[in-house]
């Protein structure tokens, strides 16, 4: 079966028709020609964009010229009340800064010391999971839970049942549903003095939220402070100086990152899970596949990563579908000219995952669900050029290795011992909100093998 795709929107329709549908849902508010268009231009009296769907010129924005093409600085207005200037909103010499103090705590090494508090995440998911046997199961909650504790267990020692942890992944829970990752704004520029109005709900939650994370942020400057710190990822980071100016972060800085760390970590990790076990469900002859090569997962061994193959390819195929962040926004900094194209200073220059990975012109079978395809030359090709769920160049997520363990871990050890199928007449439709998700939840049925 071909997995759920939104329904694209007409090839023509009007501004205000336009703006309506992006408000409802990002997705599938564009028309069908960009699953085949290597660029495409938005033009009204307003302002220009430009998407961007031909590799090479995605490597020349991403790889080999970010700093000409920056993060856009209006992708996410709707966020800044919850990230202020985390290193996923900032540009220039401040990001550089940032990437310097947190890149240490996500190296290779640290992936193999934070392996047993994910692993402690995983085991208890499975425990919540198999006390649902036999029932239906709205597997995005499950999947939002267990990658909460992951981020609770590998940042701050503490689990997911932590009083101020489980307040944090309620809010949220909420706030992923109200917010999206991209808005109007992207799209709409308006002068930088004038001021930014939220939504009132909008505003309170994301202070509820650093207020809590100010709470956890203080009391582990204590706990360093004294000497009794636990060597975790908030500790690492928190100790760690910029090499270049000797400073660490300060308090309201690591707000900031713990803020994007749980909504890069937490919510993205979440999504993919969410549609990796929804793809299991659908395609049993690959769950079968997943659960027996999960077999080797017996103790808590970083080494057994390794041989879950299977398991990351179809993790990897879950990624190209259902990419967790659809769209990405960097504004040229100066004149272009792409593809015949001038592209005027300012220009909204637009990279969709969404878009790319289903590419009519570039992947055999765009549309369809094939984990095989990775050992495939059409798929290790289109793995190098086409293929960005964690974006790419230097402003890859500097998370992006430990997403990969992290949802490899958590798909192979849940099918190890469970069994997940499709709920009859209830397909879930993906739309775009903080991620990828789906509109009413993705509804499985749980059995023990």
């Amino acid at each position: 079966m071909i997995p759920p795709k939104p329904a694209a929107r007409p090839d023509r329709v009007s501004l205000w028709r336009y703006v309506k549908l992006f408000r409802q849902d990002i997705l599938s508010a564009q028309p069908a020609r960009l699953y085949r268009a290597k660029m495409a231009e938005f033009r009204t009296p307003f302002f220009r964009s430009f998407l961007l769907n031909q590799p090479d010129l995605v490597k020349t924005v991403l790889k080999e010229r970010p700093m000409d093409f920056p993060k856009s600085g209006r992708i996410s207005e709707g966020l800044r009340p919850l990230l202020g200037n985390s290193v996923f909103l900032s540009n220039g010499a401040a990001w550089q800064r940032q990437r310097r103090i947190i890149d240490p705590a996500f190296e290779g090494g640290r992936l193999r010391e934070t392996y047993p508090a994910m692993w402690a995440a995983a085991q208890s998911a499975l425990d919540r999971l198999a006390t649902k046997a036999g029932q239906d199961v709205e597997v995005e909650e499950i999947a939002s839970h267990a990658a909460a504790d992951v981020i609770f267990r590998t940042l701050f020692s503490i689990p997911i049942e932590d009083e101020t942890a489980q307040e944090v992944f309620h809010e949220f829970r909420a706030y992923q549903r109200t917010q999206p990752i991209l808005n109007l704004a992207a799209f709409l520029p308006v002068p930088r003095w004038m001021p930014r109005f939220f939504r009132r709900d909008t505003k309170a939650a994301a202070r509820r939220i650093r207020t809590l994370i100010t709470r956890l942020t203080e009391a582990r400057l204590a706990a360093i402070e004294a000497g009794a710190a636990p060597d975790d990822l908030a500790t690492k980071i928190m100790t760690t100086r910029d090499p270049e100016t000797g400073q660490r972060f300060t308090a309201e800085e690591m707000v900031d990152q713990v803020a994007i760390f749980f909504l890069a970590g937490h919510e993205t990790s979440a999504s993919a899970l969410g549609w990796a076990l929804y793809l299991m469900a659908t395609h049993p002859e690959w769950q079968d596949k997943v659960a027996t090569e999960a077999q080797a997962l017996r103790s808590c061994a970083f080494s057994d990563i390794s041989k879950l193959r299977i398991s990351r390819d179809v993790f990897r195929e879950t990624l190209r579908l259902y990419p967790p962040v659809p769209m990405m926004v960097r504004e040229a900094t100066c004149p272009e000219r792409f593809r015949d194209r001038d592209i005027p200073k300012g220009s909204q220059m637009v990279l969709s995952p969404w878009h790319l990975h289903r590419h009519e012109g570039l992947w055999d079978n765009p549309d369809g669900f094939d984990p095989g395809r990775w050992q495939t030359e059409n798929g290790k090709t289109c793995g190098r050029e086409a293929y960005m769920p964690f974006s790419a160049g230097p402003r890859v997520c500097t998370g992006a290795g430990f997403a990969m363990v992290e949802g490899v871990l958590l798909l192979s050890l849940l099918l190890r011992d469970l069994r997940v199928t499709p709920v009859a007449g209830k397909v879930p439709m993906p739309e775009a909100h903080l991620t990828v998700r789906a509109r009413d939840g993705i509804w499985l049925r749980i059995d023990r093998r």
